[in-house]
């Protein structure tokens, strides 16, 4: 039986109406489908194959404007599980699906005949229509010469954008600043890659022509969000120059071999400090920039004061709502196209007792075992640094106590792992025993509603249930927004839906600590932005907890100790928001991480006994090849000027 999903949006108004699911529609994307009906060709080919339909396409503004349309319509929609690589195609979530394109590149499945999650051809299609917008917009009549400039400024970006996330992707790619002559030859179209740092120089350069003419915020909100300003302009010039920066591009030497026909290296294999220079002043001039408009660390205010909230509770909502609360105030960008109605629908599980006939939430996408070991203790350490903690008994039994009931129910029986933990464990992660606010906080009678979870064999949220589970006896809350509500007989499912954060402020604060280590060493700057984040989400200071608590006192006195201090902050706080799985390429550390194997508890178990016991889902591989996706191999035949990626 399938479950019959709402989506409550905010209407311009902010009213809230229950409606049956529908596509997000802003003036943006109306014409996105434009971009599934587009064809690419075997080799890279820039030559228009349209000429005959350029004078309509730019004989007024409406059409021009649509074309402007097209050129966004080529945008990744990030958080879906089919068009968002970072999501399962790593090894922070896992999921009973044995296939999917993504999910295939997790379980080592990658080739180079067809390649999954393949976007060479799609990204340089969009490239393509961005230069022929850019060509042709100067013949538009009706076009008023201020929003020219601005729409000239959002292709750039946009141009921007479709060759940064290519190089991410694959390293270096060919620089196309232009389309060919419609009578070229086909030779003359069978480009060579660019060296990575040309690659990055040309991505910076469009950046900074956009720059002068987007405007500074958008002041059509009901039909121009997620279209481009200078403040999102300047995140990801930040975001651009802090991966120039990292190791995975800045003096690779494991890439020494990877050069063009004639000999061109396409990476460098000298580290450049200057780069993590560059990097702090983009991250320093965008944070300035959002923090004038008014951007700041979200944190949950109710709209009415009715009930009494815990801070335990206060700081929970903080920390999920961050992501879940629409156009808070910690979103630097958003991707409006993306719904998370399906998603979330995906990953809920059946959270409500009143309902153990609904079959249709599945709760899938169950953080492995190391990802819920990632996660500090309450004293803001690594659980293995934690002195007072007890990191060898993690897999033992505890049963919670009165002081835990706001975590875990009272009484239960659960492993210590699942004990005085940050408050982001609690936030992002269900688990058997855990509680798990939701249903829109409170019941019929307006007492606060402490649904929790049952996840041993058979139980309410336990494998061998029908439907779907957890596979690893943890469960995804993040993107769980606390107002959806399970009906109480049926399936129906009413869903809050909200854009796919891009950028927030937090990932921005770590950027620029990150880059600020790297150019300088550790000190109060960097401190300071991994603090506030650290605050807001109900931690001490670095100093404070390190110092207290950890077996490692002066660890982030040093630049290596702060290095591992800011990546672990990045891991946890931007967890399961598709930046793990770049994050960890860009370090370089990705082929440590993805070599430890999958784990869970073992879920046919009714005992608590033998539940926890760690349990071998599946071995991960991950090598040198794995850090860029490979070039269709039909691709590599049709131009012998490509070489193929090192390993493919």
């Amino acid at each position: 039986m399938l479950c019959s999903i709402h989506s409550d949006k905010p209407s311009a108004g902010y009213s809230k109406h229950k409606i049956m699911k529908k596509p997000l529609i802003t003036g943006i994307f109306i014409l996105i489908i434009i971009s599934a009906l587009s064809s690419c060709k075997q080799f890279l080919d820039v030559v228009p194959d349209n000429v005959a339909t350029l004078d309509n396409a730019f004989a007024t503004r409406n059409e021009a404007q649509k074309f402007l349309f097209t050129c966004y319509s080529y945008m990744p929609n990030d958080g879906d599980l089919a068009d968002d690589p970072a999501l399962v195609g790593g090894d922070e979530l896992w999921r009973f699906a044995t296939e999917g394109a993504y999910f295939n590149i997790a379980q080592g499945y990658q080739n180079v005949v067809s390649p999954y999650g393949d976007r060479w051809g799609t990204y340089f299609q969009g490239i393509r229509d961005c230069n022929i917008f850019l060509d042709n917009v100067d013949r538009v009549p009706d076009l008023m010469e201020t929003e020219k400039r601005r729409w000239v400024s959002e292709v750039k970006f946009l141009k921007a954008y479709y060759n940064f996330y290519l190089v991410k992707m694959y390293g270096p790619i060919p620089i196309m600043k232009e389309n060919l002559p419609v009578n070229v030859k086909a030779d003359e179209v069978r480009v060579s890659r660019a060296p990575v740092d040309s690659c990055f120089e040309y991505i910076i350069t469009l950046v900074n022509e956009a720059m002068g003419d987007l405007p500074q915020t958008i002041d059509d909100p009901t039909n121009e969000l997620g279209r481009i300003t200078r403040t999102i302009a300047l995140a990801f010039k930040a975001e651009v120059l802090v991966y120039a920066a990292s190791p995975l591009f800045n003096g690779n030497t494991d890439e020494a071999r990877l050069k063009n026909p004639d000999g061109t290296q396409l990476f460098n294999q000298t580290f450049s400090k200057e780069k993590w220079d560059s990097a702090a002043v983009a991250c320093r001039e965008a944070i300035e920039a959002c923090e004038q408009l008014g951007l700041k660390l979200y944190k949950y205010q109710p709209a009415f004061q009715q009930f009494d909230l815990s801070d335990t509770i206060m700081t929970q909502l903080s920390i999920r709502n961050a992501i879940c609360e629409r156009w808070n105030s910690e979103i630097v960008w958003a991707n409006t196209q993306t719904s998370t109605v399906s998603l979330q629908a995906l990953i809920t599980p059946r959270m409500n007792p009143k309902n153990l006939d609904m079959t249709a939430v599945h709760g899938q996408l169950s953080p492995p075992l190391k990802i819920a070991e990632q996660f500090y203790s309450d004293h803001g350490v690594p659980i293995a640094e934690d002195r007072t903690w007890g990191y060898a008994e993690r897999y033992d039994l505890q049963t919670a106590g009165d002081s835990d009931k706001l975590y875990v129910r009272k009484d239960y029986t659960t492993a210590h792992m699942n004990f005085n933990r940050e408050p982001r464990f609690y936030a992002d992660m269900g688990f058997d025993g855990g509680i798990w606010y939701g249903q829109g906080m409170y019941d019929d009678k307006k007492n606060l509603d402490l649904y929790y979870l049952e996840a041993k064999y058979r139980q309410r949220n336990g494998y061998g249930k029908p439907g779907f589970s957890t596979i690893t006896g943890y469960f995804l809350k993040k993107q769980v927004h606390y107002q959806n509500v399970l009906a109480n007989t049926g399936n129906t499912y009413s869903v809050t839906d909200y854009p796919w954060p891009i950028m927030r402020l937090a990932d921005l604060y770590l950027l620029y600590a990150e880059a600020l280590n790297e150019a300088e060493g550790p000190g109060p700057e960097v401190l300071k932005y991994v603090d506030l984040v650290r605050e807001r989400a109900g931690l001490q200071t670095v100093q404070d907890s390190w110092t207290q608590y950890s077996n490692n006192p002066t660890k982030f006195a040093t630049q290596n100790g702060m290095r591992e201090i800011i990546q672990q902050e990045r891991l946890i706080e931007l967890a399961f928001e598709g930046k793990r799985f770049w994050d960890l390429r860009r370090w370089k550390k990705a082929v440590d991480e993805m070599n430890r194997p999958i784990q869970g508890w073992d879920l046919l178990q009714e005992l608590p006994s033998a539940y926890y016991r760690p349990t071998m889902i599946f071995q991960q591989t991950f090598s040198l090849k794995d850090y860029f996706f490979p070039i269709k191999e039909s691709t590599i035949t049709n131009n012998r000027n490509l070489v193929q990626n090192l390993g493919w």
